[in-house]
């Protein structure tokens, strides 16, 4: 092999390997830090695009959790308020039971009275809870309770990363002044004074009447309710309540399918950018040797012109 001073081959060979081999070398503590198989699109363009997708639909679904997570704290709240309602109602039939008391004089009933008009108020004020400014509960009491008039509002939670063209859960917006608002052929009304139908709190038609209202000047007496009435709004209630929990089981299994669902594509996508380190860390330390020894011959492949010079002295 010639001895050449402006062509040094070996030189422009190992510094053309040296680079090659830093190149690889960055590239692999690229990978090493960041933890990604994938870092830039070169390195796998198809496994980068569904990379992405599938990033996409995991971030959705994330927000599908959290979706589901605040509808059913919305029912809980909902059904803690139907609970209260519910123990209103007994109150007030033992109310209705102390009245009857022949024992007692007209100051004491007018006593039970009172509490059983504020109980009244209180039911119509509980009827207008909130969740975060949204209505527990539909607004009105003109919708017959069981009947054919739909009687709840239903409010549509996504259960899909797919949106509104995916599965949905609806959940209702319980009436619950339908639900304590009486009518005339639910059951044996005959000692009850229609006449209080159209009180303060809900616009009843004539036979009827509501056990919420918005002022006590409106509500009812004891002596205008018979017995069998309270019967019918706790079974109306339950109903309620019956629906509530129907709602949170859906939604229970609707979020672990998101969980589950999520929790696989996490590994799938794990599968396509997460980075080997067993075999990311042998490739780092053949590269960083690779770099060493290429420094080292382009060291050497440098000096060879200097024994040309020796010759010409």
């Amino acid at each position: 092999m010639p001895l050449n001073i402006n062509t040094n081959t070996a030189a422009s060979s190992a510094s053309y390997y040296l680079s090659k081999n830093n190149a690889a070398l960055q590239k692999s503590l690229t990978r090493l830090s960041s933890g990604n198989r994938i870092t830039q699109p070169a390195d796998d363009a198809g496994g980068l695009a569904v990379s992405m997708k599938l990033s996409g639909t995991i971030s959705r679904l994330s927000g599908v959790e959290k979706n589901i997570d605040n509808a059913i704290s919305f029912l809980q709240v909902q059904d803690g308020v139907l609970n209260s309602a519910g123990q209103i109602m007994d109150r007030m039939a033992e109310l209705k039971a102390l009245s009857q008391d022949v024992l007692k004089n007209s100051s004491d009933i007018e006593n039970y009275n009172a509490e059983f008009k504020n109980l009244q108020v209180q039911l119509f004020q509980m009827s207008e809870t909130k969740f975060n400014g949204v209505s527990l509960f539909g607004a009105g009491a003109s919708a017959v309770f069981g009947g054919t008039v739909v009687q709840d509002v239903t409010v549509s939670i996504f259960t899909s990363a797919t949106g509104e063209s995916g599965s949905l859960v609806s959940i209702n917006k319980s009436m619950l002044l339908s639900a304590l608002t009486i009518q005339s052929g639910d059951t044996d009304l005959s000692s009850v004074s229609h006449t209080s139908a159209t009180n303060a709190g809900a616009a009843g038609s004539a036979g009827n009447f509501t056990f919420a209202v918005s002022t006590s000047a409106g509500a009812m007496t004891l002596d205008k309710v018979s017995v069998a009435v309270f019967t019918q709004a706790l079974q109306n209630i339950a109903t309620l309540r019956a629906e509530n929990g129907g709602s949170v089981s859906r939604l229970q299994f609707s979020k672990d399918a998101a969980v589950s669902q999520r929790t696989n594509l996490e590994a799938a996508n794990g599968r396509i950018m997460d980075v080997d380190i067993a075999s990311e860390s042998t490739t780092l330390a053949k590269f960083n040797i690779l770099v060493q020894a290429s420094a080292s011959m382009l060291s050497q492949a440098n000096a060879t012109p200097n024994v040309a010079l020796m010759l010409l002295n």
